[in-house]
């Protein structure tokens, strides 16, 4: 599980604050989010150590929900001071692995964070809040810059709470 060149994985990374739902800010784009809307990242633990992964977005021109289940297990489980980097492996499709690789995170609150894949064609922001600050943002895209991601192509996310809800034949803002 590669790190795209120029980049370094996060140190002492802890596990218990990054579970819960991430809101996606901005991405490049990939085939498995196109089209997508209103797109989180829930993380939980599983029994065997690892995090259980449910990605989650909306896609406006069908009007349903697209959801896939994944399992992360960390790549470095701990360094001698007992913490975890933030270097992992991901599958949304049985035995195949690719690299989730966390870049920048808000240590110590957890607010938001930058991931890559093994190379720079894989590139999200999140953050535990549907909106993320202008200066914030602008920051992360300028660090992603410096790193060799090709920021001119990101998408930038909607977090409408204005999304309806199409489950179960109900027709409800969210």
């Amino acid at each position: 599980m590669g790190v795209p060149d120029n980049v370094k994985v996060i140190e002492s990374f802890d596990a218990n604050q990054y579970l819960g739902t991430w809101y996606e800010i901005a991405r490049l784009d990939h085939s498995f989010e196109r089209g997508l809307d209103n797109v989180t990242a829930t993380y939980s633990l599983r029994d065997d150590g690892g995090i259980k992964v449910i990605n989650r977005g909306f896609n406006p021109n069908t009007k349903e929900w697209k959801e896939a289940t994944g399992k992360a297990y960390f790549i470095d489980p701990a360094n001698a001071d007992k913490t975890n980097t933030g270097k992992l492996k991901v599958s949304f499709f049985g035995p195949f692995y690719g690299a989730y690789n966390i870049i920048e995170l808000d240590k110590p609150y957890y607010n938001y964070v930058m991931i890559c894949g093994p190379d720079k064609s894989y590139f999200w922001i999140l953050s535990r809040t549907p909106q993320l600050s202008y200066p914030i943002k602008q920051h992360l895209i300028a660090q992603a810059k410096e790193l060799g991601f090709d920021t001119d192509k990101l998408i930038y996310v909607n977090q409408s709470p204005e999304v309806v809800n199409y489950e179960a034949g109900r027709h409800v803002t969210q």
